[in-house]
């Protein structure tokens, strides 16, 4: 449960905190910190400037406190990017879920983890007294409970050249995703496939020169997707599927 709330004002306070009392948990949204048996001190981001969405050259910076709901609505952001944060929760969530905060609670069932993927984003980590780190998102998500609390990350940053497109096989379109599939294609030809919908986390089933095998590769990645919502065997069979269509939007429009 919360034993403390602290709200600093700057990014060096709150790496300052975060790095000297263990019990320190950042607060950015979509984190459920009362979930834990632990006692542990809410240190609030929300004053650190960190909820701006803006280009840097060929590159999209999400800060950590965006709302998916500021995404949704940010109009020069890919379409695709911005329905992904639509599709994630309801309205009322979509006004208090960042763009951190989701990754950080985020199981295999995101569609917004499952997207950033697609895209290959970098995670900027900063931690107090060292130099800030860039992490690709597909290494940290299945390890990120692992990570030491003392890191703090302040944006997500992904290209702005990769068109991008996915598809979601649900029970009713108001309910969590059986099977997602996410396909990003780089003008040159780079293609990334990553499957959801099952375990802790998105699955990578495809970086490769082009998109060649893409729907073999979607196959193989669902081999083993089996819980209790699904077979395996129907996730293998949808997922190929998925691939082509999302393939088929690429090719006609522009993502």
């Amino acid at each position: 449960m919360i034993r403390e709330y602290l709200r600093p004002k700057t990014l060096e306070e709150a790496l300052r905190l975060l790095a000297e009392r263990a019990e320190a948990r950042p607060l950015a949204g979509g984190m459920v910190l009362t979930a834990t048996k632990e006692d542990v001190v809410a240190v609030d981001l929300q004053d650190l400037g960190l909820s701006t969405l803006r280009r840097e050259g060929a590159e999209w910076v999400l800060g950590a406190t965006a709302t998916l709901q500021a995404v949704y609505e940010h109009e020069a952001l890919l379409e695709a990017l911005r329905e992904l944060a639509h599709r994630e929760f309801p309205y009322p969530q979509r006004n208090q879920a960042t763009v951190v905060g989701t990754l950080v609670a985020a199981d295999g069932r995101s569609v917004w983890a499952t997207g950033l993927m697609a895209l290959d984003a970098r995670l900027v980590l900063h931690r107090w007294g060292q130099e800030p780190q860039t992490v690709p998102i597909g290494d940290w998500l299945p390890l990120r409970h692992e990570w030491h609390p003392g890191w703090l990350i302040t944006e997500v940053r992904l290209s702005a050249a990769p068109r991008l497109a996915w598809e979601v096989v649900a029970r009713s379109p108001a309910d969590r995703p059986l099977l997602i599939v996410a396909v990003a294609r780089w003008p040159r030809g780079r293609t990334r496939v990553v499957l959801g919908g099952w375990g802790d986390a998105p699955h990578l089933a495809l970086d490769g020169p082009t998109a060649d095998g893409a729907d073999i590769a979607a196959r193989n990645a669902a081999y083993d997707a089996q819980d209790h919502l699904a077979s395996a065997e129907y996730r293998r069979e949808v997922a190929p599927v998925l691939v082509r269509r999302c393939l088929e939007k690429l090719e006609g429009t522009n993502g």
